[in-house]
């Protein structure tokens, strides 16, 4: 495998990808590639059913953190994204 990719890149394209955010040339190359290739096919779909999971799970899409979600594990999660950006 010639390319490298990071965890994060990857799966900032796939977030980009399941909520339609790609330009139409990069949907094309991707939506290709799965056309043939049936273990995209099928991560892509677990990775979705995931989202989806973890969606209903919190009972919300988008809204704002429950109130009972402890301050220090936002602050946390924060931090984290923090030093990663």
């Amino acid at each position: 495998m010639g390319t490298k990719l990071s965890c994060r890149e990857f799966v900032a394209f796939l977030g980009e990808y399941l909520s339609g955010g790609l330009a139409p040339e990069q949907l094309a190359v991707f939506d290709a590639h799965l056309a043939c290739c049936p273990s995209c096919v099928n991560y892509t779909n677990t990775y979705r059913q995931a989202v989806r999971l973890g969606r209903a799970a919190l009972g919300c899409d988008d809204g704002p953190v429950p109130t009972d979600v402890p301050d220090q594990l936002v602050r946390a999660v924060l931090a984290a994204r923090a030093r990663t950006a």
